[in-house]
């Protein structure tokens, strides 16, 4: 089953800053088209990485303190965590084979 966590502005730091591996984080809203298409991808690459690198969703919409300290001015954005630090930013949609590819790169 996929390791997919819905994280807020109160837990962001306890899942994603503190986690022992690798974090891909999906910065997304409801009402971004982009977005919407990303997350089935997203939900892929969750189960196929799955006890590899963690993969969380945060709703910009109802987390905007999260977003604004990362500097998330577009959506969807994805921010690749490595050592409670933003390793790699990718904005807009992506096709899954370029996401893969930075994945892959976080990993040892």
């Amino acid at each position: 089953m996929a390791e997919l966590t819905t994280v807020t502005d109160k837990d962001f730091e306890e899942v994603v800053v503190k986690a022992k591996g690798p974090v891909l984080v999906d910065f997304w809203a409801p009402w971004c088209p982009p977005c919407r298409m990303l997350s089935p991808i997203v939900d892929e690459l969750a189960g196929e990485y799955s006890g590899k690198i963690a993969v969380a969703k945060l709703n910009t919409d109802e987390n905007p303190e999260t977003s604004k300290k990362y500097g998330v001015r577009s959506i969807p954005t994805l921010l690749l965590f490595k050592g409670g630090k933003p390793v790699n930013t990718m904005v807009g949609f992506r096709p899954k084979a370029d996401l893969k590819k930075q994945l892959d790169s976080a990993l040892p």
